[in-house]
C-alpha cells in the first residue's frame, strides 16, 4: 500500500500583525510575493493573512495589474 501525504509542505509566506503597514497597490515588491508562478494570487491559507488583509491584498493586486505595475500572467 502506498501512503500519500495529505498536507502540503509549503510554509506560509508572511504573517501580518496589527502594527504592520497597510497593503498598498504601489508597493510592487510586497505584492509580487503574494503572486504565484502562473500569476495567480496566493490563497489565504498559504499566505497566512486574515480575511480583511486578504481582501486588501486582492484589491491592491488588481489595481496594480490595471495600472500595469504587475503582469496579469507570470
Amino acid at each position: 500500500m502506498v501512503m500519500r501525504k495529505l498536507r502540503s509542505e509549503r510554509a506560509p509566506i508572511k504573517r501580518f500583525g496589527k502594527t504592520d503597514p497597510p497593503i498598498d497597490y504601489k508597493d510592487v515588491e510586497l505584492l509580487a510575493k503574494f503572486i504565484g508562478p502562473h500569476g495567480q494570487i496566493i490563497s489565504r491559507k498559504r499566505s497566512g493573512l486574515d480575511t480583511q488583509r486578504q481582501r486588501e491584498l486582492k484589491r491592491a493586486i488588481k489595481r496594480a495589474r490595471h495600472l500595469a505595475l504587475l503582469p496579469f500572467v507570470g
